[in-house]
Parts: C-alpha cells; sequence; structure tokens
C-alpha cells in the first residue's frame, strides 16, 4: 500500500493552553506523514504566533477575522486539508501513542475501508468533576459495537444502518464523536452532493451518521485511540455540573435566549432533519418527533422542578405540543405544586398514560472504571496509564 498523508482536523478557539497539548500528541507520533490543519475561529490568544514558533511545515494555519459557527469552522479546516485519510481532533483531546501505526495496519490489513470507528478514553482535568477533584482517566462510549472483543472487524452495512435508524429515533446505540472515526477522502467526495461534510449546529450527530449511511466499509477497532478531554473551558464542563443551560449560552456566541428544554436534543433533532432531508427516501427513515417531544418534557419539566424556569416557560413550551400531549405534561408540572389536586385530575386520563414519557433510557447501563489522577494534563494521563492493549488479528 503507498504511503498515505493522515491529516488531522484541529478547529479552535480561545483554548491554546489545551491547543499546545493536542498539537504534542500528534508531533510525538512515530510517523513523519501527516499534517495538523489549525483553524482559529478568531480566538483572542496568539494561536498563529504559536503555530509559528513550531516551524513545522506539516502544520497549516488559518484563521476566521470574526467568531463563525462551530460547523463553518469544521468545514473550513477539513477543505484546507490534504491528506487521504482524516481524523478530527478538540483542541482538548489527544491522539494516544502510536495512533498513527496503528491506523495505518488497519487500513493495510482491512483494504483501504472508508471509516475505522475506533474505542476512545474520556480525561477530565482536575476541577471539572466534583466527585473526582483531581481528575480520572475512564473508557468512553457505551456502543455494543465496542464491546465485542479486541479484535478489529468489518461492520456489516445493515448493521451500521439499524444503529443510525435508533438515532432518528433519538436513542443512542453508538457515539457520534468525530474523534471515534477515521475517515476517507472518498468518504467526504461521496457525501458532497449532499452539502457540506458538516452540517447542522451539532456537525458530528450528522457526518458521523452520514458516513455511517454512505462508508463502503467501516473497520472497528475496540481499543481506545484517543483521548477525548473535557476542560473547565469546554461545554462537557457544563453537561457534567448539570448545568447545560449554562453550557448552552457557552457554545452560542450571539447570547440569543435559549428556549425551555434540552439543548442537547434541540441540535440533535436538527442533525437528524438533515439526515432525513439527504437520505431519508433513500433508506425508509424520518424523524421520530414524538419521542423527541417526550424527550423534551422530561427535560422541561426537570428544569421547572428545580426553579430553572418558572410557569411562564412552561406554559410558552406547552404551547407547542399537541393537545393531548399538553394536557399531560401541563399535568405533570401540577404535581410539583399541587400533587394532591393533580392526581384527582390524571384519574379520569389514565387511558392516555401510553402518551406519558416514556421510561427507556437514552444510554445503556455501563459503568465502566475511573483511573483517578492526580494528572495535570491530558499528556500526564495518557503517560501514566500506557498504550491501549490491542489485538492486531484481524
Amino acid at each position: 500500500m503507498p504511503a498515505m498523508k493522515i491529516s488531522v482536523l484541529l478547529p479552535t478557539r480561545n483554548r491554546l493552553d489545551y491547543l499546545r497539548l493536542a498539537v504534542e500528541s500528534v508531533r510525538r507520533q512515530q510517523d513523519e506523514d501527516w499534517e495538523i490543519v489549525v483553524s482559529d475561529n478568531c480566538s483572542e490568544d496568539d494561536v498563529a504566533g504559536y503555530v509559528a514558533s513550531l516551524g513545522d511545515p506539516r502544520i497549516v494555519f488559518s484563521r476566521f477575522d470574526h467568531p463563525v459557527p462551530v460547523t463553518d469552522n469544521w468545514n473550513r479546516a477539513l477543505s484546507l486539508a490534504r491528506g487521504q485519510y482524516l481524523v478530527m481532533l478538540g483542541d482538548d483531546d489527544a491522539l494516544r501513542p502510536g495512533y498513527m501505526a496503528r491506523m495505518r495496519t488497519l487500513l493495510r490489513e482491512f483494504e483501504e475501508p472508508d471509516l475505522v470507528y475506533t474505542g476512545a478514553d474520556l480525561f477530565t482535568y482536575p476541577g471539572v468533576d466534583p466527585d473526582h477533584p483531581d481528575g480520572y482517566l475512564m473508557p468512553f462510549g457505551h456502543a455494543a459495537i465496542l464491546q465485542r472483543g479486541r479484535v478489529p472487524y468489518v461492520l456489516e452495512a445493515s448493521e451500521a444502518l439499524g444503529l443510525v435508524r435508533s438515532t432518528m429515533e433519538f436513542v443512542v446505540s453508538f457515539g457520534f464523536n468525530m474523534q471515534f472515526a477515521l475517515f476517507s477522502r472518498n468518504l467526504v467526495d461521496r457525501l458532497a452532493p449532499h452539502g457540506p461534510f458538516f452540517q447542522s449546529e451539532f456537525p458530528d450527530y450528522y457526518a458521523m451518521n452520514a458516513s455511517f449511511l454512505s462508508a463502503r466499509r467501516i473497520v472497528v477497532e475496540p481499543s481506545p485511540q484517543v483521548v477525548i478531554g473535557v476542560t473547565p473551558k469546554s461545554y462537557g464542563f457544563f453537561y457534567v455540573n448539570q448545568r447545560e443551560e449554562e453550557g448552552s449560552q457557552f457554545l452560542r456566541a450571539d447570547r440569543v435566549p435559549i428556549p425551555p428544554g434540552s439543548h442537547i436534543n434541540r441540535g440533535w433533532l436538527d442533525a437528524v432533519e438533515h439526515l432525513q432531508e439527504h437520505f431519508g427516501d433513500r433508506f425508509g427513515f424520518e424523524v421520530d418527533r414524538r419521542r423527541y417531544r417526550r424527550l423534551q418534557c422530561q427535560a422541561v419539566y426537570e428544569q421547572f422542578r428545580l426553579g430553572r424556569i418558572d410557569r411562564k416557560g412552561v406554559a410558552a413550551f406547552a404551547g407547542e405540543l399537541p393537545p393531548a400531549e399538553r394536557i399531560l405534561f401541563r399535568l405533570a408540572c401540577l404535581v410539583t405544586v399541587d400533587p394532591d389536586r393533580a392526581r384527582r385530575l390524571l384519574r379520569p386520563l389514565r387511558p392516555l398514560r401510553p402518551l406519558l414519557p416514556e421510561p427507556r433510557r437514552q444510554f445503556t447501563a455501563w459503568r465502566p472504571p475511573k483511573v483517578t489522577g492526580p494528572w495535570r494534563t491530558i499528556i500526564e494521563a495518557m503517560d501514566a496509564t500506557g498504550a491501549p492493549d490491542v489485538d492486531a488479528t484481524p
């Protein structure tokens, strides 16, 4: 197999300290045929000066003069890349030692697949999780396709389609983070008739699922090949601390007021609407909007119960629901303020119980072990825990 350049896409904004570590994780690879594309979304940090100081021609730099949506920054990085294979790396993430060598082995042994889907670890920096103030490292991603032993294998197209159908139904059956995927230039070109490779407010939700629908061969490598970082300057910080509303504002430069409900669910909806537009007719699926509304009802009810939104916010949200769902949702909220009255009103409505939010979980019950620090950086955590244990037998 001829040598193939691997491009590492590295969009960034105002996190130079972490960006340095992400770049270091690439430069430490025992491999020379790579490039890094740093796309700076109008950072206040001197990212250009840092890149210039490295003096490495394999590192490409571009900067927006004004803040743009995350999706635009991701597409800019992709447009500047020259590699035959690409991986998206967050500026607070890292490639594990041996990533490049492992990917090249899999590309050779599986005859240049369109997508290599790998395991990953999650690293929380000190100060992110109150229950683990020194930080921790743990396996990340509950996907059943990663729980089938240590041997890499080819994922059947029918199973890949089934995973995307679950996404359309707002059920998580695999991780959407683009860090999980090494994807080919051929796949990017194949998706080009549908528009940019990254679309929607949550570009990874769209791109990962579109890739699973369009890849001609998907190889699953169960061992963790990347580490996804959660820092005090990331959306993950707000998610871990159950402060999603603040996290939503953190992601949005326009500071437009956020409507009630889960920001994650809204971004998910935007992604699957794009998927339905481009692939719905071909694969015969559509967005499960009823399931989406149920999940949003649960989220808004929890916000109301915790006092994060008032009755006016509840009324505004309820006004967007179909009549039967609106009645049940308002009664559910009434339980919080007047439980006795709610019980009296609910008795004659028992036949409508199937319309209540489903008890099923979005995520499977999975409790991987956490290895605690203290480690100051993602590089220290990787060095302390060693390289992943892999089985090279295809």
